[in-house]
């Protein structure tokens, strides 16, 4: 789990990359790569407010991967004030 001061979302990441997502520790922040069509899933499920995961790594990799999850909570208090 890494916390983070802000997230950007680049959607240029091309699928010829060999990568399904990267994600990566920027200053104090977080940056995910993505490819255009997570992009456009993504922004859909934050107009829709929907929970959603981005699978980072190789996409010939097998074993460990790492995940963004975007989650939606009801109960800001157990959140970072940060």
């Amino acid at each position: 789990v890494t916390g983070a001061s802000f997230v950007v979302f680049n959607g240029a990441l091309k699928t010829s990359s060999g990568f399904l997502a990267k994600s990566s520790i920027v200053e104090d922040g977080l940056m995910v790569q993505v490819t255009p069509e997570t992009m456009e899933r993504l922004r859909q499920a934050l107009r829709d407010k929907k929970d959603f995961k981005i699978t980072c790594g190789k996409a010939d990799a097998e074993g460990l991967k790492e995940y963004v999850d975007i989650c939606w909570v009801e109960n800001e208090e157990k959140t970072n004030k940060g």
